[in-house]
């Protein structure tokens, strides 16, 4: 398997700026069907937000425990609370059922036309 490549910090600015458009766009009050697309991807049940920052929490608090020279109790506590963070992030996954709740409930709504 190939070696990933290293992301950038310019390609995390990336991220978290269209993060930020996402969350720039919600607050112009666009219709729930312009916005249930976004929050289909957003909260992915495999490739969503909630499961890729927990993946990345748990990951950086693995390194931090393997790289400390000396394990004090200051390192102890970020570890401890990067795998905090990485499981309430993980938990939040949940929300994409959610999201296809909102779907079936929009299509609902929408049904058959009476004319």
């Amino acid at each position: 398997m190939p070696t990933p490549f290293a992301p950038s910090a310019d390609d995390v600015t990336q991220a978290t700026a269209t993060l930020a458009q996402v969350q720039n766009y919600l607050h112009t009050n666009p219709s729930v069907a312009d916005v249930l697309p976004l929050l289909a991807e957003l909260f992915d049940e495999d490739t969503g937000v909630p499961i890729l920052l927990g993946d990345i929490l748990r990951n950086a608090a693995r390194l931090i425990a393997q790289e400390a020279k000396a394990e004090s109790g200051e390192t102890h506590l970020i570890v401890a609370g990067l795998r905090e963070a990485a499981q309430d992030a993980t938990d939040w996954h949940v929300l994409h059922w959610d999201v296809q709740r909102l779907n079936a409930h929009a299509g609902e709504s929408a049904g058959p036309s009476a004319s």
